[in-house]
């Protein structure tokens, strides 16, 4: 049953690199031996999310690179299971068992390679302070918990379950929120990010994707590996998906 998987994986790694002509016409690639190989059965991965994971240049397919290894394995089997929807990501991983789709997680959770500088933010400065002050601090009278609760002080996440939110294009975290406000991306109950975002209104969403994606990474842009203590006034986060451990 692996192997067949395995040649699944493959075959639709070979189907999404051909749909790339001038990509597709290179000797190199038509010539590139079938190793089995994890870095070679997930060119079907890096096909559309860029060389090693690094994300596409569009802004549309996200850095897989680094990422936690649980909260990657996690968006596998949402994907797989329909609670997130893209359907060219559900027919690839449908065919895919846990343990496989744990495989790619952490084979793409251990490459190290550089984050792309952020792109050029002709945002205001009003709505900058606002995207700082949710994401650092939140909004107490909206009941809007501050990001760096969940993500980590230095916004690169929290292993093994809680993604980074730096290096990510605006455009994209603008349709994530969306997506989970729109109930288009769901997450295991009970669904954390789904009430975060329905505290939120539409500059808000704008005003913290806008503030994330303008900040630079920091020198280590790896997952920490505890949560951030509590700050006063705020009470622990339930996630289905990340499992509520003890503050430091």
């Amino acid at each position: 049953m692996i192997s067949f998987m395995k040649r699944r994986l493959f075959a639709a790694s070979t189907f999404a690199i051909t749909a790339f002509a001038g990509f597709a016409t290179s000797p190199a690639v038509l010539a590139a031996p079938f190793e089995d190989t994890i870095a070679q059965r997930t060119m079907a991965c890096t096909a559309c999310h860029g060389p090693q994971g690094r994300a596409a240049p569009d802004g549309y397919y996200p850095r897989l690179a680094g990422k936690p290894a649980g909260y990657l394995y996690n968006q596998l089997i949402n994907f797989r299971d329909g609670r997130r929807h893209y359907a060219l990501m559900t027919q690839l991983v449908d065919p895919l068992t846990d343990a496989y789709l744990l495989e790619i997680a952490q084979y793409f959770s251990q490459l190290e390679v550089p984050y792309a500088a952020p792109a050029p933010n002709p945002a205001s400065a009003e709505v900058l302070v606002r995207g700082r002050q949710l994401v650092m601090q939140g909004d107490a009278a909206r009941k809007a918990p501050a990001c760096v609760q969940c993500h980590g002080q230095a916004m690169t996440g929290v292993a093994p379950n809680i993604p980074g939110l730096l290096g990510l294009p605006r455009d994209y975290l603008n349709a994530q929120l969306g997506a989970w406000r729109t109930g288009q991306r769901r997450a295991h109950a009970p669904d954390c990010m789904k009430d975060v975002v329905a505290s939120l209104r539409d500059e808000d969403i704008n005003a913290v994707s806008t503030w994330l994606s303008a900040q630079p990474l920091p020198a280590s842009t790896k997952p920490t590996t505890a949560l951030p203590p509590l700050a006063a006034g705020s009470s622990a986060i339930e996630c289905g998906s990340a499992p509520l451990r003890s503050q430091p």
